[in-house]
């Protein structure tokens, strides 16, 4: 297959009139200064496909459906544990489907699925333990997108300052015995060529210290991600309990390193910068839900100067727009700094393009890496006018007319394979909320 775009992002940076050349879902070629020819011509700038890094994908359907509560992030959770109570292998199925079609709408050709919804209500498990997780292989796999499933452990029911608290009624849907328990299960799943299994550490609130370690051996070398410093108060009872920072108990099991993710990275420390950074794990960022939550503004621009990767994850889909995400991480840091231009546009590309951190040979638009590409029209509304270079500062997810994945179209002319997305979503959620 060939295509052509005026411009594109390559990793020598904005180039003129490329051609790509692709075969076996990777680019053979890619080759600027080129002539079109008879190669499919592509709108507006061509980016790499976009990563998304954290994803709860059944909380697409709290979507509008939790401001009336106002509160903070705990008045939230009690919203999101009702979805969850009413969920099972088919209705996560179709709303799994219609919630990665929309992230494909938005230019996501991997997705990491902080998965923790694993049994039935009561804690009961179903007759394949896996049934949900096999739920989100199938919907990745008919929206199109790449999946690192994050099995996430998830034992207790909270932490205080007197210790780990018992599991509550719909808590238990998502815990299993211990960690060894867990690890088992997990290994009943088989990667496949769409889905790699990768691990979670749900947070230090969820996981004792005592058991963390089981679930970095069974990890081994896949992603792991991890919850970290959200809140406050977790950061609180955790210093209160073990003595010390969620960063640093990580650390001092050994949770931390090259093939972690620290998602949300919130409020830290200096310290816990440091013991970040130096341990080579990535920091995860998910602007739209920490303001959505009134969680906070996490340091950013501080961890990557001090050297951590970062990443960009849409979480609880208030917002499922990654152009968004990483827009939102430059104007947060203008808020906080009183300066504009945090982030230059190529950094902001490699926040939203970290497949690595997933586990995916991606995010480049160079010969020999993955054909991912979403092609950004320049002659909408939002982005007539545009410099190129900076598409990311104005366009949204409206302005995306095509999305390749492994070398086919998922998305063109701004249309999903399956069809009207917005219809899937609504047919998905509705009876949850009936």
């Amino acid at each position: 297959m060939k295509t052509f775009a005026a411009y594109a992002m390559l990793p020598t940076g904005l180039a003129r009139d490329v051609a790509f050349d692709v075969q076996d879902g990777r680019f053979v070629s890619v080759t600027p200064g080129s002539a079109a020819g008879d190669a499919t011509r592509l709108p507006g700038i061509v980016l790499p496909g976009f990563a998304n890094c954290h994803s709860h994908a059944f909380h697409r359907a709290l979507r509008g459906r939790t401001s009336e509560v106002g509160g903070d992030f705990w008045t939230w959770r009690k919203r999101m544990y009702a979805v969850a109570e009413r969920l099972d292998p088919d209705s996560y199925l179709s709303l799994a489907r219609a919630t990665y079609a929309e992230m494909a709408l938005s230019g996501v050709t991997s997705v990491g699925e902080f998965h923790y919804l694993h049994h039935a209500p009561g804690g009961q498990r179903y007759s394949d333990a896996n049934a949900m997780a096999e739920a989100l292989r199938q919907a990745a796999t008919d929206a199109g997108i790449r999946l690192t499933l994050l099995d996430t452990c998830y034992l207790t029911g909270g932490l205080s300052g007197d210790g780990h608290l018992p599991l509550d009624e719909v808590q238990l849907r998502f815990a299993d015995d211990d960690a060894a328990s867990w690890a088992a299960r997990v290994d009943e799943l088989t990667p496949s060529g769409g889905m790699k299994v990768g691990a979670a550490i749900h947070s230090v609130r969820a996981v004792p210290r005592e058991q963390i370690s089981t679930v970095v051996f069974a990890s081994g070398q896949k992603p792991l991600h991890v919850h970290l410093s959200e809140q406050r108060a977790e950061n609180e009872a955790c210093q209160e309990y073990y003595g010390k920072t969620p960063t640093a108990l990580l650390d001092d099991v050994g949770a931390l390193g090259v093939h972690t993710t620290a998602v949300h990275a919130t409020h830290l420390t200096a310290a816990d910068i440091m013991t970040l950074t130096g341990s080579g794990s990535t920091a995860c960022f998910c602007p739209t839900t920490e303001r959505d939550l009134a969680d906070g503004i996490g340091p950013a621009r501080v961890l990557l100067d001090a050297g951590a990767r970062l990443s960009l994850g849409s979480d609880q889909h208030t917002i499922t727009d990654m152009l968004e995400e990483a827009r939102a991480l430059e104007m947060n840091e203008r808020l906080v700094s009183s300066r504009r231009g945090r982030f230059q546009p190529a950094e902001l590309l490699a926040t939203l393009t970290c497949h690595d951190s997933l586990g995916w040979d991606s995010g480049q638009l160079a010969a020999g890496a993955r054909a991912d590409l979403v092609a950004v029209r320049l002659d909408t509304a939002s982005t007539a006018g545009t410099s190129p270079s900076d598409v990311m500062l104005t366009a949204s997810k409206a302005d995306i007319d095509s999305v390749m994945v492994d070398g086919r179209f998922i998305v063109a002319s701004g249309q999903h394979l399956l069809g009207d997305v917005g219809s899937l979503l609504g047919e998905a959620i509705e009876p949850l909320w009936a």
